[in-house]
């Protein structure tokens, strides 16, 4: 372990982060009484440019209004390059109130955008003499962001989460595919064999290296890593491939763009009573070889050590934060 300890994230529970549309206020009562850990209400995408400002003043009220429980809530803005997300800054942090927990910043391609926000941010919050300090989300989801994630990873003390947003990442990189996460067609290699015979196809995961980079980058700097949207969502069995693939990379947790999501994200993000229990197997296990002078230990056959039980520490603590959470 270097010198310079890694700090630990924020302590939450963000398995699913479920994200539903300002302009459709309808939906707010529902997303409240979901299972999702976190709940994103959108000023971004999914709102049309003449909805923009009736969106707005929608999730300002719901801040208000909606009994949101213990979730955490959350208001993704409009991009830095868009005439949308000053005014959703300053609108929503001065009016909304204290149950306003975070603001998602999306495409973030530099640590400066980062800057930019947390300045509006903190000056009405002086200002406005805010209760609380709201924590910042934010979505690596382009080219420059990819490249720039450790920076990002420093960008603010208010940061808090990071999420991989898929589409936009791949629209930005040039590449030829329309599906939003999961494998895609053409990205897999031949198995060996002679030219023209019949040869089986190797699907690959052409995520992997973006996720992977932005995860190290969290963990790093005591961020939580979130797996972004699946696009599919009749398609359950792929999402939930994607998450576990995402889980075991060191993701906390996915995005759920439709309600059907959120048990699957929980599911995946929760550790499985038998994992559980072997973590704590091990870690009494390597109590006793500690006690008795001792750096190793044999479990079922199997050596282990104090790596072991560094593994075994992130399944119980996970497990014991959703656990108070809930």
């Amino acid at each position: 372990m270097s010198f310079r300890i890694q700090p630990a994230p924020v302590a939450r529970p963000n398995r699913c982060q479920l994200f539903g549309p300002g302009s459709r206020p309808v939906l707010f009562e529902k997303m409240a009484a979901s299972a999702a850990d976190v709940i994103n209400l959108d000023l971004e995408d999914s709102v049309a440019p003449n909805d923009k400002d009736t969106a707005r003043e929608n999730v300002i009220a719901a801040t208000h209004d909606v009994d949101w429980n213990t979730k955490s809530l959350s208001v993704r803005i409009n991009g830095l390059d868009t005439p949308y997300w000053y005014r959703d800054v300053v609108d929503v942090m001065e009016r909304a109130s204290d149950r306003l927990d975070l603001l998602m910043i999306p495409k973030v391609g530099c640590a400066e955008d980062l800057y930019a926000v947390d300045a509006l941010v903190t000056a009405i919050e002086r200002a406005k003499g805010r209760a609380r300090p709201v924590g910042f989300e934010i979505i690596i989801e382009t080219a420059a962001g990819a490249q720039n994630v450790d920076a990002i990873a420093q960008g603010s003390p208010r940061l808090q989460s990071m999420s991989f947003g898929v589409a936009d990442y791949a629209a930005s990189m040039g590449m030829q595919v329309t599906g939003i996460g999961g494998t895609q067609a053409g990205y897999d290699m031949l198995a060996d064999g002679e030219p023209g015979s019949d040869r089986a196809l190797f699907p690959a995961d052409p995520w992997h290296y973006p996720v992977t980079r932005m995860v190290a980058a969290c963990r790093q700097h005591g961020i939580l890593p979130v797996d972004g949207p699946f696009g599919d969502f009749s398609d359950d069995a792929a999402y939930r491939a994607q998450a576990r693939r995402s889980a075991i990379l060191g993701c906390v947790g996915k995005w759920a763009i439709h309600p059907k999501q959120v048990a699957s994200a929980n599911d995946i993000f929760t550790p499985s009573p038998d994992i559980v229990a072997r973590a704590r197997a091990i870690l009494a296990a390597m109590q006793e070889a500690e006690e008795a002078g001792q750096g190793a230990a044999v479990l079922d056959g199997k050596l282990i050590d104090i790596a072991s039980a560094r593994q075994a520490r992130v399944v119980v603590d996970q497990i014991e934060l959703i656990e108070t959470a809930g």
